[in-house]
């Protein structure tokens, strides 16, 4: 499956030890996936190349820190935190996970992709950011005790009110959707006057249903208004235990909550630099934990929900839920002028998400299947080709509907992407209104 990743110059970063090491994990990934190809089925087998990764990438990270350290990469304590995340929590549930399906071919496939994501997205962000190519996103997040401390009190407080084990996914979560999900946003008071934390929290809906929905005896797999009630109520309990184990933070009483869209929750994201960000799996559904603080929010972010209205705000939400479901296109730009153009002009009549990159588009589709990718050509680190390649390889996503939206039409770029299938062109000197029409013909050619 993944016979396709392959080191490129890009993914240099000009320090000898560094490179070669990427890529010869880039090598041991490869022959991991051909032995699965080749139904290579011996646990032990696999056994014996998990363990030969695991050494490999603990032998790197060892060496890459300690270059970061000779050259006083002022990042080196991120960096080194993001390195003990894939080691201490990624690789450890991906082997869990082998285990107990007994080396399944889905488990394996789940192993390879994660690794693989994983690998190509750290090597074209956080390790460019080493020589000065990018810069590092994640330079605001909470002390790294403290957020060892905050994923250890949300996963006790799961187990304690849901009997669920939850596992931490990523403590970098970046407002992903994962499936039919409910955003919900708390505010408090702290004691500067004029700072205040706000506490997010994004529900794939399921995991609503099968906690306080199966606690309340519904027998419902939707949502209505009472156990959005319940939900909310339960949320606020949950967000005031896990703050009584930091007293520190010296939060007052709420001031504010809202029921988010997805669109608004994923602004923040767009925004506002998270201090707290962890994306957790358990049994029942996923769920992120956000903390955002002590920055302020644009106005308008949606209508507080008091004693008065929350019936109707409520009702207001499910009902819009429950509006017909539209075609899901994500829009793939490295130009934030492009998507919120592209995202303006067709969100009237679909359901629109953005990505800011392949390894975005990637991470995005994973956790929300579209009906149809519209993919720039020409992205920096990770371009459409690459992205398109990385897509064709999986094959729960190689029947993705991709549509190229580049400023390029030349004979030479559309016959080097023709081998990967996408479904047309659009150049971005059309017409808004053109545009349009062509995603309009898709759809309803596809329909009929």
């Amino acid at each position: 499956m993944y016979n396709q990743l392959i080191w490129k110059d890009e993914y240099n970063l000009g320090v000898d030890i560094i490179d070669k090491e990427h890529q010869e994990l880039f090598k041991i990934i490869n022959k991991l996936a051909r032995l699965k190809e080749e139904k290579k089925n011996s646990p032990r087998v696999y056994q014996e190349g998990v363990k030969y990764l695991k050494e490999h990438a603990m032998g790197h990270f060892e060496n890459e820190e300690l270059y970061m350290a000779s050259i006083g990469y002022e990042d080196l304590e991120t960096h080194r935190r993001l390195h003990r995340g894939f080691r201490e929590d990624t690789l450890p549930a991906l082997e869990q996970e082998m285990i107990r399906e007994d080396y399944s071919e889905s488990s394996l496939d789940h192993f390879l992709g994660v690794c693989a994501g994983w690998l190509i997205g750290h090597t074209l962000t956080e390790d460019q950011a080493i020589v000065g190519e990018k810069m590092s996103k994640w330079v605001d997040l909470l002390p790294e005790q403290e957020l060892a401390a905050m994923k250890s009190v949300i996963a006790k407080m799961v187990s304690d009110m849901f009997q669920l084990n939850a596992n931490v996914v990523s403590d970098a979560y970046n407002g992903e959707k994962f499936g039919r999900g409910v955003y919900y946003r708390l505010v408090y008071d702290t004691d500067q006057e004029d700072k205040k934390w706000e506490v997010i929290l994004a529900f794939e809906e399921k995991i609503l249903v099968n906690t306080v929905g199966k606690i309340l005896g519904g027998q419902s797999d939707k949502l209505d208004i009472m156990l959005i009630n319940a939900s909310r109520y339960t949320a606020k309990q949950f967000v005031w235990r896990v703050m009584q184990y930091f007293p520190s933070l010296k939060l007052h009483e709420m001031r504010e909550e809202n029921l988010l869209t997805y669109d608004k929750f994923q602004d923040i994201f767009e925004k506002k630099k998270p201090q707290i960000s962890l994306l957790f799996n358990t049994e029942a559904g996923y769920f992120s934990y956000c903390v955002i603080a002590p920055h302020l929010l644009e106005q308008g972010i949606g209508t507080p929900i008091v004693a008065d209205n929350a019936m109707l705000e409520i009702g207001k939400y499910l009902s819009n839920r429950e509006k017909v479901t539209k075609h899901k296109i994500l829009v793939v730009d490295d130009s934030v002028t492009i998507r919120q153009g592209i995202k303006n002009l067709l969100s009237t009549t679909y359901e629109v998400n953005v990505a800011k990159s392949g390894m975005a588009a990637i991470r995005a589709i994973t956790l929300d299947r579209p009906d149809l990718v519209m993919l720039d050509y020409e992205m920096p680190v990770c371009d459409g080709r690459h992205t398109l390649e990385m897509l064709r390889s999986e094959e729960e996503f190689a029947d993705i509907p991709v549509i190229f939206l580049t400023s390029r039409n030349d004979p030479e770029s559309v016959k080097a992407v023709l081998d990967l299938k996408p479904i047309g062109y659009l150049s971005k000197y059309l017409k808004p209104m053109e545009i349009k029409n062509r995603i309009d013909q898709y759809f309803k050619k596809k329909e009929s």
